[in-house]
Parts: C-alpha cells; structure tokens; sequence
C-alpha cells in the first residue's frame, strides 16, 4: 500500500452533495481510506487516516488480526469484515470496518477505522453541524407544489451526532398527476448511514422512473440492498399517489405504517402488510394496499425515530405522533397558502424536545387540498399605470398556490417583463388598448402564464442597449418562454413549480471558475469558453450565451475549443440553448475540436443532432 497526497483524490461535483460529503469525510473523527484494486492502492484518504499513516505498515491490529491483512481477505472474497477491540487495559478500543465496493468499475474495499468508548475523547472532535449538513444535501432540495396536493418535507437530527443520519424522504413526479411518495431509514448513524441514505434514494428514483408501481420498486431496491452491505436491513415506504382520484397504493419494508389526520381532525393508521427490510430475504414477496385519502384528508410519512419516546422505548410512541399531527394540522391558518409547507417540520420538532431526540425524525406530509386555486384572468389597459396592478393580483394568486416569497420573486420578474413590453411596444404611436393576462397550473405543478395584446409585433433589435433585454430576463428566469408575433404580441411563460426551503443556501464555491467572454468581431456573436466548466462555469456559460443572442431571439456560436474539462452541468446548459434555438428557428453551432474530451462528452450526450457541432 503506497503513500498517496491528501490532494489526489477525486471530487465528483457532479452528483448532489457529493463535495460536502467528501469535506465532511476529511474532518469526521474516524480514519477512513478508500482502496482500490487487488493490491488496495488507496485512491482517497482523509486527514485522520493521513495522520495514522496510509502505508500497509502503519495499519493497526485489531482484535488480533493484521487490518491489512483482512482488507486482502475481502477484495479476495468480496465479503464485509468488522473487526472491534474493545477499550480498557493499555489501549484505545477501536473498530475497523472493511467493506467491497466497487471503484472505477473495479473491485474496491472502503476502510473505516473509529475509536469506541472512552477513546473516542482522544480523537477530532465529531462535528456535529457537519454530519447534519450531508444529510440535508442528501436530501431533496424542493418538492413539487401540485394544485391539488401540498407537499412538506423536514428532516431533524438526533440530539447525538453518533445517533444521527440515514432518515430520508422523497417526492418523484410521475407525470398525469401521479407522485411517488417515499421515506425510508438507513443502517446505522454519522456520515456512513448519510452515504448509504444516498444511494438507496438514487436507486430508488432511478427504479421509480422505470417502473413506479410499488412492487416493481420494492423488488428492485430489494436486489440493490442485498449486493450492498451498507444498505442491507434498510426500511422503506413507498407509495404511488394520484392527485385526481386521492387514491394511494402503498406497500412498506419493514417501516411503520402510514398516518391520516382526516378533515374532521380524527386520525388512523393505514394497515401494512409485514415484509423484511431491504436485502435481508431477497425475493420476499410485496403486498401491494390501497387508500382513498378523502378531499381535506393530509397523509404523514414517518421515519420510525418519531415513535421512539426519550427513553428508547417505543411504548406510546404512535399515540404521541398521532396527537402531535392532529394537532399541526388542525391549527388556525396551518392550511392556507404556504403554511401547509411547514407542517412537516412542525410535526417532525413537536414530536421531541430539541435536546431530547433519541433518533433521526423524517417526516413527509402530503395534504390532499380539499379545493383548488381558480385560474387567474386579467385584462388592463396596456399603459404603465396597469404594471403595479398586475403585479399585486399575480404576487397574490402565486401566493395562494403555496409559492414561497422567494420562490415568486423570478416569476414575478418575467411576468413584469412580458408586461412591461406590452405596455411601452404594443401601441407605440396609436391610442392604447389592452394587454390579458392568464395563468393556470396544470395537475402536474407545470405553472403556465400568457400575457397577450392586440398591438404591434416589433422584432427586437440585435443590439439594444440598454434596452430589449426582456426575453434575455424572462429566460433566465423561467424554465421556457415562446413568443409569438402575430396579430400582436403573445409570450408564453412556463415554469416547473417546486416549493423550495425557506432557508438560504450557502453561495457556490467561486474555485476554477472558466473564462467566458463575448467576440462580437464577426458576423456572429461567438462566445468563447475556456478552462474547467464547472457548476459555476456552467452558470457564466448560461447567461453569456443568453445574453450574446438577446434572450434566444438571435444566432450565436459557441467555441469550446481550449476547454479541459466540461461538466454534465454545461451540458445541460449546452442542451437548454439548443431548445431556445430550435423554438427560433435557428441552430446553435458549438466548435469543439475533433477527438477532444469536449467533443466526446457532447457526441455521446445526444447533442449532435441538435446542434451544429463543429
């Protein structure tokens, strides 16, 4: 086993949460080392394994066996070793964890050495902030905001950070008003369980989208859990809800059942049919149940730390929840506007005093809105006097649908914008007329508003100024805008609604950010990109693009030819210009050099159909 640098391990940046596991990993109290290949080369290290040494012979003995000697046993027989010396006498008591993985696409072994005990005083200090930090980016950073049904999430720490991690929920759309609902509960505690959480709720997503009927999903994660060790004995519930019917079909893993507060503030327990927890009998059969959640009605899912009581115990455990949700549900205003958004964290911190949580508490709160928010339709002068008017009536008809204020803040500015274009364009030297406004929101959570006149089409300049920039906004803002000049003006403005949290996020990492500038020097704009387009590159890429065609509205070229390194997250950015282009009717010429990395990544990503790749 060679010694390797703490800055030679790679940073997959791509996948949710994935850099601040890898910074919490560095810090946590334990020595953790991922191996790889049948000689255990490590390929990560962090700084408490860096501190003991990552050569063969630094490695300790634990309960009389060599460590590195049970790391050659399992990537010889690919079966887990836990290896535990208990403390007292001369020595610490440690434990030594040897797991298979898979590196590379090759055999691996992760390595995890803690102290047990009293010894544990002797190591880091375990921070506390930093394992509840990976496990809220584990999780989903928004759920769906649907007109017919409202969605809240939360998740709480175990008041001891070593009881912490491995609860989650999810919400999957499914399209024609269809969700997957699903809270589980990993193996274990600290940033392992957190990892494990990951990957079960990747698979899951992933076996979901396949197939959403719950046994099909029970099925497939069931096979997951018994070829992964970590996730072996996790407990799920999974359920497929349709928002039209209220019906739920469910099946559970060895998770408690699910709640019903009912409209009238009574509250049951669905039945669930006994079944092993993931992996633990592979091929156990799933028994598949059926509920009609009444109009009024709101459905709780529940990681099984809700029901242990201070003690331990789980004694009075359901009752307790049962009470506490009632009692959420039904307080004044708990189901108005966005204040069904809180009902999970609500419940979730009710249920245990703060410094008294025994266990990880994950709640899922799903209430079936007993009436729908109506249509807005508006017709006002197309004169500026009419904008603050128009942005009151909207501003308040997004609120009723459980938009957060943060969340209206970028649809209110492309509304603004489309409406500001018809109020100061439209009727450009004639008597004003009108502008409508409509906005609805499909069964699916897709918002869609259209602002119309009667007036002028005006084609926007290719250089404006300051001015024309409001395509350029609106795009930036919303997920599609369409814009069509006959018989007047009509923009299309549609956007995916998800209810994000109201907590404010950490800003990106401001590291290896690409180049990005605008040539105007030729017939067409070119914007030209270099270094390592990162999330953050991707970002620039995004916006120099929009801001090079004025909002989409005309061609540009993109020259990757001195990138090195181009993210999924650029792709995406690279796959959302080319729409823009499309629904213009114009086609974006990218120039990336022929068998470059570049130019591999947007070959195999589908986009040479879409782009005139060059």
């Amino acid at each position: 086993m060679s010694t390797i640098e703490a800055t030679s391990y790679p940073r997959p940046s791509e996948q949710p949460g994935a850099d601040l596991l890898l910074s919490a990993l560095e810090y946590v109290p334990a020595a953790i080392y991922c191996l790889s290949g049948v000689a255990g080369e490590p390929v990560w290290t962090n700084a408490r394994a860096r501190a003991l040494g990552t050569t063969r012979a630094d490695l300790p003995t634990v309960d009389g066996v060599r460590v590195a000697d049970a790391v050659d046993e399992v990537l010889r027989t690919g079966r887990a070793l836990t290896l535990t010396s208990p403390a007292g006498g001369s020595g610490p008591g440690v434990t030594a964890m040897v797991r298979p993985i898979r590196v590379d696409g090759g055999p691996g072994v992760l390595l995890v050495i803690e102290p047990v005990g009293r010894a544990t005083e002797e190591w880091p200090h375990a921070d506390a902030h930093i394992v509840e930090q990976v496990q809220l980016a584990l999780l989903p950073d928004s759920l769906p905001l649907l007109p017919d049904l409202a969605l809240s999430g939360s998740y709480h720490r175990a008041s001891s950070v070593r009881a912490a991690g491995g609860d989650w929920y999810d919400a999957v759309p499914l399209g024609r008003g269809r969700l997957a609902l699903v809270i589980g509960d990993a193996v274990g505690h600290g940033v392992p369980a957190a990892g494990a959480m990951s990957r079960l709720r990747g698979a899951m997503r992933s076996s979901a989208l396949r197939d959403p009927a719950p046994e099909a999903v029970l099925s497939s994660l069931d096979e997951f859990g018994a070829q992964m060790n970590d996730i072996e004995g996790a407990s799920i519930l999974y359920g497929v809800f349709d928002t039209a019917t209220g019906v739920l079909h469910y099946a559970t893993a060895g998770h408690p059942a699910p709640l019903v507060v009912h409209a009238d503030g009574g509250t049951s327990f669905l039945p669930v049919s006994p079944r092993p927890p993931l992996g633990t009998v592979p091929g156990s059969p799933t028994t598949v149940l059926e509920y009609e959640l009444e109009l009024g009605d709101t459905l709780v899912f529940y990681s099984d730390g809700a029901l242990v009581t201070p003690s331990g115990a789980p004694a009075g455990g359901p009752a307790r929840l049962a009470e506490v949700a009632a009692t959420v549900v039904t307080r004044p205003g708990a189901l108005e506007g966005d204040g069904a958004a809180t009902l999970a964290a609500a419940i979730a911190s009710d249920v245990h005093e703060a410094d008294a949580r025994p266990d990880d508490v994950a709640v899922l709160v799903a209430h079936r809105c007993a009436t729908r928010v109506s249509a807005l339709q508006l017709t006002l002068p197309a004169t500026p006097p009419s904008l603050p008017i128009m942005r009151r009536r909207v501003n308040a008809w997004l609120g009723e649908l459980g938009m957060s204020e943060q969340d209206r803040v970028g649809v209110m500015v492309a509304v603004g914008e489309a409406c500001a274009n018809a109020s100061e364009h439209a009727y450009r030297d004639t008597q004003p007329g009108e502008m409508h406004l409509s906005a609805d929101v499909d069964v699916d959570g897709v918002l869609t508003i259209v602002v119309r006149d009667e007036g002028s089409w005006r084609p926007p300049n290719r250089d404006p100024g300051d001015r024309g920039r409001g395509l350029l906004i609106m795009r930036q803002l919303v997920d599609r805008v369409l814009l069509k000049g006959q018989d007047g003006t009509t923009v299309t403005l549609s956007v995916q609604l998800r209810r994000s949290p109201d907590a404010e996020e950490d800003p990106p990492s401001t590291e290896m950010v690409a180049e990005v500038a605008i040539d105007r020097e030729g017939q067409l704009p070119v914007v030209r990109v270099a270094g390592v387009v990162d999330l953050v590159g991707a970002e620039q890429m995004r916006i120099r693009l929009l801001e090079a065609s004025r909002g989409g509205t005309t061609p540009v070229e993109l020259d990757l030819t001195d990138v090195g390194l181009f993210s999924s997250a650029a792709v995406r950015v690279v796959l959302a210009m080319a729409r823009i282009a499309r629904d213009e009717t114009w086609r974006l010429v990218v120039r990336a050099p022929d068998g470059g990395v570049t130019r591999h990544i947007l070959e195999i990503s589908g986009l040479a159909g879409l782009v005139d790749l060059r």
